[in-house]
């Protein structure tokens, strides 16, 4: 029962994690709900380097980009680094918030970046198994497990980030990052 639990954890972890990778997916290969149907392009992804991923895909995982990971976080209040250093002027940012922001941004990206790699790895290994005809219940189930594992840990660095800069900021530059981002305050203006 625990493995069961286990599982469905960790498959809603990689559902919302996914998410995010399906959503990049579809606006840069024009795919939706019907991609297997003719015209949509299909063709092209058979050529791709790592075939479950477009290149701006990987691009942004080696980048540690948010890809959308981040989202709970930045649309409920809590700030990310890169777009807090952005915006330092406009936050009347003092020298030592910049210094602590730019600090995070680099460790985000060391982090985040690391972790990319593995999912592409992961991903790799996933295509290489259908590619190579290896492919069975018991590895499939191993590899998407691991990917999902990996997707949420990308997904948690950038989400701790977001969390730390909350509280390095006074709610007054909070409310000032939303309304230059075009969300809502605390208040519910923009």
């Amino acid at each position: 029962m625990r493995k069961v639990l286990t599982g469905l954890i960790l498959a809603l972890v990689a559902v919302g994690g996914g998410w995010a990778m399906a959503q990049s997916h579809f606006k840069h290969t024009g795919q939706h709900q019907g991609h297997g149907q003719a015209g949509t392009g299909n063709a092209a992804l058979t050529s791709r380097k790592v075939k479950p991923l477009s290149d701006e895909q990987i691009a942004d995982l080696r980048a540690a980009k948010g890809m959308g990971y981040a989202l709970a976080a930045e649309l409920n209040g809590y700030p990310g680094p890169l777009h807090v250093l952005q915006f330092a002027d406009q936050l009347s940012l003092t020298a030592a918030q910049r210094a602590e922001v730019q600090a995070k941004v680099e460790s985000m990206k060391r982090e985040a970046g690391v972790l990319g790699e593995d999912v592409i790895a992961l991903e790799t290994e996933l295509d290489l198994l259908f590619a190579t005809r290896a492919i069975n219940p018991a590895s499939l189930n191993d590899v998407t497990e691991r990917i999902g594992r990996k997707q949420a840990t990308v997904r948690a660095s950038h989400l701790k980030y977001h969390l730390s800069k909350v509280a390095a900021l006074s709610s007054e530059q909070v409310d000032r990052y939303n309304s230059l981002r075009g969300y809502l305050d605390r208040r519910g203006r923009q």
